[in-house]
């Protein structure tokens, strides 16, 4: 008796025929509306009856919203690997991870042959597969820096670039029945397909035995690979035999195999509608309902906490992974789980976690904090993972990844209020607001998460006009460091909702924001490649022209040396918050005259069209940067020389300079825990070498002394005098007493810390 412990999933078996190509398109939109998990269908290339199944697996995935799409199985005889890696991952990524790469080693060879195909024995199949299944998961692992090379018998590459990287872990399923395919399925795959009418229940039970020993002796645990059972039936009014009666007599005939027999997802054979409708409708949540029962009863382990020796192996010290909640386990990525490569780093910093929790509600996020705090580890809390700073990993602790609270909520189109998730990113953001004729200026990046930027600052690209992001914010739902969950806004905890905009991550764990999006329609987008040889003068120009210009121009200055000549170029990104072209050209122009132009491009453009969407990526980090961030007033001769000095002296590879001033300056500097309301600038320096004084010894002589404090996202100096540049006093002396109030014991403590109050 063998129960993996497997959530229940259940799809449909179709018939890729093509006498009439939308039915079996149709059958796929049943599966999905009869509430199935997902849709599969045979791949046999040699068919002339049949449709090609990967041109139908990307139809059927673009007129489906939910279930995955998966071959059962695909003829990697007839597909090159490296190939159907690419493929795999692009249509992984165009739907949103709802694909499955289900793999066989070929059977029908003299028709495999006639297509120009090889032919290959048994044995030499298995080896092909084996192969193949290298050569996809290293394309798809994009963590790894090295060009992939392969020297396999069958299928070679040699020094292939990796990539795309899928949108979600694509599970690999190989459809086996001997033993040679059993124990490669044991050892690399994470399910195992087969048909009941083909194999038998004494066939099931040797082919998990069989399947348990491989994976134990890889070091896995045999409750990695899920069982995928087809089955074939009828529903009648009475029993008739074995799946040849009412919903009710397969709920009872199906249950042994997922408790007994370790099946975790059951796949119906046919074509016939009102089956798929039965099947998705009443069996399903029947037997699903049933299995629970029968499990909770048993106290059988979810999936997610049984590892293998190698995955244990890899577990940190101070950590208790048994005791992860049950609610969170089954999303949870450890060390030696395949995942964890996707999931451990930031944007620029690559970390090395011992535990990273993915919860998917406010509710989660308090078990997980709850859990995190009983550990000896650091404790992160990330959003997008796209800040500079790095600190949404660690090395040895405990993340708590809000990537999964992504929701992007219209609640009142006339006042233009919308609620986010914390990781909803910026791009979606824009792209779901721009029918209805709204935008929240938010930052440079699609792909930056919600929670970061709306609880630090949010300097963007329509900044002058519409302020920073955190002034748009009207209400917080706020994990607190004691489990509460809370709405902060004017009337409810107006001392946190005081302290969220613009010191957010030392107050709690922000899970959704409401905002107050803007009316914006078309906007004009400016790129301009300057000759900055000139330096100084060109920043100087640039900064003076910025700040006598209308509010609707936001203008950035990216500089950075250059191998070339001129020795150093400028790349200006400005918007003009307004569809009025003429007078975008004649501000834009005032630009142009500052130095001379290498380039320029300029489009009216949604503000999605600047802002765009983009997927959440497999970010793989770095060494971290080393950055320092200043605000100033004016660019002065001094305050332009000396960053000009950063950038020609060879101490900074980029330079940024972004225009603030303007509606940022409306709000009063006690109104939020950002306090830097008379700045019209704010500049960060990215280092170009490996130690902190290279570039903090040559900013603290050149530019500190001009700055007017810090903009906290863009800081990597860690010296706790940054903490009074970020929040001059009265600012800290409040959040003080704000982080006594509601994290006394300072669990969030990792994002330039502030010490509660004593007295």
């Amino acid at each position: 008796m063998t129960d993996y412990g497997h959530e229940l999933t259940f799809g449909t078996f179709i018939t890729p025929q093509n006498e009439n190509p939308q039915v079996p398109v149709q059958l796929a939109q049943l599966t999905e509306a009869a509430g199935l998990d997902l849709a599969t269908f045979q791949d046999h290339p040699y068919q002339p009856g049949f449709l090609d199944t990967w041109t139908l697996l990307t139809w059927v995935a673009a007129a489906t919203e939910r279930i995955s799409v998966a071959g059962n199985v695909l003829n990697l005889a007839l597909r090159p690997p490296a190939v159907l890696a690419r493929s795999a991952a692009s249509l992984d990524r165009l739907s949103a991870g709802r694909f499955t790469l289900g793999l066989g080693a070929g059977a029908f060879w003299e028709a495999i042959e006639a297509m120009g195909g090889r032919r290959l024995t048994p044995g030499q199949g298995v080896q092909a597969l084996a192969e193949g299944i290298e050569i996809i998961r290293g394309i798809w692992d994009t963590a790894d820096p090295t060009a992939l090379t392969v020297d396999g018998t069958y299928h070679r590459v040699a020094g292939v670039k990796r990539g795309p990287a899928p949108a979600h872990d694509i599970p690999i399923w190989l459809g086996a029945l001997k033993p040679r395919m059993l124990r490669l399925t044991g050892r690399v795959a994470d399910g195992w397909a087969v048909t009941l009418q083909y194999v038998g229940d004494d066939g099931l039970v040797e082919g998990n035995a069989t399947i348990d020993e491989a994976a134990t002796r890889a070091g896995r645990h045999p409750a990695e690979i899920r069982r995928v059972l087809n089955i074939g039936g009828a529903f009648t009014p009475h029993g008739r035999g074995f799946l040849q009666g009412p919903p009710a007599q397969w709920v009872e005939q199906l249950a042994p195999y997922a408790l007994e027999r370790g099946i975790g997802t059951f796949i119906l054979i046919g074509d016939d509608p009102r089956a798929i409708q039965t099947f998705g409708q009443e069996v399903a949540p029947a037997l699903r309902e049933l299995v629970a029962a029968e499990r909770a009863a048993a106290g059988t382990a979810p999936v997610a906490r049984r590892r293998g020796s190698a995955a244990l192996a890899a577990r940190r010290a101070g950590i208790a992974y048994d005791d992860v909640p049950a609610a969170l386990a089954a999303r949870a990525v450890e060390p030696g789980d395949r995942e964890y490569a996707s999931v451990r780093s930031g944007y620029l910093r690559a970390g090395r976690p011992g535990l990273v929790l993915r919860p998917r509600s406010a509710e989660e996020v308090a078990e997980a904090l709850a859990y995190a705090r009983k550990q000896e580890v650091p404790i992160a809390v990330r959003s997008g993972g796209h800040g500079i700073s790095g600190r949404s990993t660690n090395d040895g602790g405990i993340v708590v990844d809000l990537g999964a609270l992504d929701g992007i909520e219209l609640i009142d189109e006339r006042t233009g209020l919308v609620r986010l998730g914390a990781g909803a990113r910026w791009g979606q953001v824009a792209e779901q607001l721009v029918p209805h004729g709204l935008a929240i200026s938010s930052g440079d990046y699609g792909g930056v998460g919600v929670g970061g930027l709306a609880t630090t600052g949010g300097i963007g690209f329509m900044g002058r006009l519409h302020g920073l992001t955190i002034d748009h914010v009207r209400a917080a739902e706020v994990v607190l460091a004691d489990g509460r969950i809370v709405r902060a806004d004017a009337e409810h905890h107006p001392d946190l909702f005081w302290a969220l905009r613009g010191a957010g991550a030392n107050v709690g764990a922000v899970t959704a924001l409401d905002l107050a999006a803007d009316r914006v329609g078309d906007i004009v987008h400016s790129v301009m490649l300057l000759d900055a040889s000139d330096t100084a003068g060109v920043l100087a120009r640039w900064g003076q022209v910025v700040e006598t210009s209308p509010r609707e121009l936001t203008s950035f200055i990216i500089l950075s040396p250059n191998r070339g000549a001129p020795s150093v170029v400028a790349r200006v990104m400005s918007v003009y918050a307004s569809d009025d072209t003429d007078a975008a050209v004649a501000a834009l122009q005032r630009l142009a005259d500052i130095a001379p132009v290498l380039d320029h491009e300029a489009r009216l453009t949604p503000y999605s069209g600047v802002v765009f969407p983009t997927q959440p990526h497999h970010a793989t980090g770095g060494l971290g940067p080393i950055t320092r961030s200043g605000l100033f007033t004016h660019l002065t001769p001094e305050v332009s020389g000396g960053l000009a000095r950063l950038v020609t002296e060879g101490v900074s590879y980029f330079l940024q300079l972004r225009a603030v001033g303007g509606a940022v300056n409306d709000v009063p500097a006690g109104d939020t825990a950002y306090p830097h309301r008379h700045q019209n600038f704010s500049a960060v320096a990215f280092g170009g070498g490996v130690r902190r004084a290279a570039l903090d010894e040559p900013w603290d002589r050149w530019v500190y002394p001009h700055a007017e404090g810090l903009y906290l996202s863009f800081e990597t100096d860690p010296r706790p005098e940054r903490l009074r540049d970020a929040f001059p006093e009265p600012t800290l002396s409040r959040l003080r007493q704000v982080k006594r109030a509601y994290d006394p014991d300072a669990v969030f403590n990792t994002n330039f810390p502030v010490p509660p109050a004593t007295d």
